[in-house]
């Protein structure tokens, strides 16, 4: 494989194929289910599909085979199969749905708005994962450019990633004729801690997601009259979260959602921190004069990728402050957001939170739970010495620079179903979202000449891959 002419035909599909479709995609609202349950009436999901099926016919390898799967109710599933050469099975995923549109975008961008700026595409889902299934095909178009042989690989494009996943373990079983038994994952759904160097994803945060409603009253009423008297269904929501979580530190209380963080886990916080120093601060973007929850990097790095950590994603019940009026509300609902190590069972997180937030519940308030997540972590199995050195090869061609490996706080539910049924495969975990990308935020972004070196990466370790 000559790395510069590899090199120059990925930069110019990228150029010419690539970033146009990524900019009508942008343009569509396809937001996945959780987030649009009228999807279908919507249509938005049906024309992405469209625009990825144009698109795959027009430029997939020669011999390939594009089958589209769709089961009433559920969301549809796109696989390319690529017939091989060579001996083995390699998988490589990606997703179509999208994130809803959030608020806070610069006043010349906007979620269905593509913009290009400073060689960055802006929009919602160009980087998280829009670019997935065309940078996968571009990296097999390349080798098939120099007539380089590669074992049979199969695309799997599903649409509601977003949402948990809920369809894929159905189309899993659908499908595990065609899926078969991979050798190799390369999932481009993760992200990067620079721009600098291929990045390599080796655990996983698992998810629950769960509505907590608190009724306190069938009505509200006058809060000059009632408060004080009527326990504030807030503030009895307060409470509950309060053993789950310790509200001065953020630690969750539940001994079922730790483990013990494995010391290779650690000395891998420890030389991401020796390569970013304090880059791992400053990728988010804080508000004036906020600082993070620890002044200690690694630690920082082991909060967010292996200990367990809850966020308030949403409310209901709560009006705007500009229609608040003097009224004591009758219930409270928040949407709980619960990151688990990835070695964590969620059935078992899941009983856990359960008990401690329905019994003895104060002042004999009703609460309700509705568990709408519970999605597996994931723990990468010991890389194989042949995919190390292909990895780093990789990075040093295509980036000047050695690769570096490292856990993410974000949750793939399809790494967890593979990690369960092929325990022997190996895994490429990366992604292009990098500092101050803002996957699901404002001003989302896709760094491009950064993908398109990653692209080449991957046509790269394909290249070296060995069925063992």
């Amino acid at each position: 494989m000559n790395p510069d002419d590899l090199k120059k035909h990925i930069h110019g599909f990228w150029d010419s194929e690539i970033v146009p479709t990524l900019v009508d995609y942008i343009k569509i609202p396809n937001k996945s289910p959780s987030f649009d349950p009228d999807w279908e009436k919507h249509g938005h999901m049906e024309k992405v599909l469209n625009l990825a099926i144009d698109w795959t016919e027009k430029n997939k390898p020669v011999g390939s085979e594009m089958i589209i799967k769709k089961t009433p109710g559920r969301t549809p599933l796109l696989l390319l199969d690529i017939p091989g050469t060579r001996e083995g099975n390699i998988l490589m995923y990606g997703h179509l749905d999208k994130q809803p549109e959030m608020e806070g975008w610069s006043e010349d961008l906007g979620p269905w708005k593509p913009v290009i700026k400073n060689e960055k595409l802006y929009g919602r889902g160009g980087a998280d994962d829009g670019y997935a299934l065309f940078a996968s095909v571009a990296s097999i178009n390349a080798l098939k450019e120099q007539k380089i042989e590669h074992p049979r690989i199969l695309i799997l494009i599903e649409f509601s990633e977003e949402s948990g996943s809920p369809d894929l373990p159905h189309y899993m079983n659908l499908c595990s004729d065609i899926i078969g038994s991979p050798d190799l994952v390369i999932c481009l759904d993760s992200g990067a801690g620079d721009y600098k160097r291929f990045w390599t994803t080796t655990s996983l945060r698992g998810m629950i997601g769960l509505k907590m409603r608190v009724d306190v009253l069938k009505e509200g009423v006058h809060s000059g009259a009632a408060s004080g008297h009527v326990p504030s269904s807030f503030r009895i929501a307060r409470i509950l979260l309060s053993r789950l979580e310790d509200e001065n530190t953020g630690e969750i209380l539940l001994d079922e959602l730790k483990v013990d963080i494995p010391e290779y886990r650690i000395k891998e916080a420890k030389h991401l921190v020796s390569i970013l120093n304090d880059e791992v601060v400053s990728e988010f973007p804080w508000h004036n004069g906020m600082k993070p929850s620890t002044d200690d990097n690694v630690e920082g790095v082991l909060r967010k990728t292996w200990k367990p950590a809850l966020s308030i994603i949403g409310a209901d019940g709560i009006p705007s402050t500009s229609d608040a009026g003097n009224v004591l509300r009758p219930y409270t609902t928040l949407q709980l957001s619960l990151r688990i190590p990835p070695t964590v069972k969620p059935k078992k997180a899941v009983k856990a939170i359960e008990k401690i937030l329905k019994d003895d519940i104060p002042y004999g308030a009703t609460v309700k739970l509705n568990f709408e997540k519970a999605g597996e972590g994931w723990n990468a199995p010991q890389t194989k010495p042949w995919l190390l050195k292909s990895i780093e090869k990789a990075s040093k061609n295509y980036f000047g620079q050695s690769a570096c490996f490292m856990g993410e706080g974000v949750s793939i539910p399809f790494m967890g179903m593979l990690g369960r049924q092929f325990p022997e495969a190996q895994f490429v975990i990366t992604g292009v979202l990098g500092p101050q990308s803002n996957a699901h935020g404002p001003n989302e972004f896709l760094h491009i000449p950064f993908a398109k070196n990653l692209t080449c990466c991957i046509s790269s370790i394909i290249t070296d891959f060995i069925k063992y």
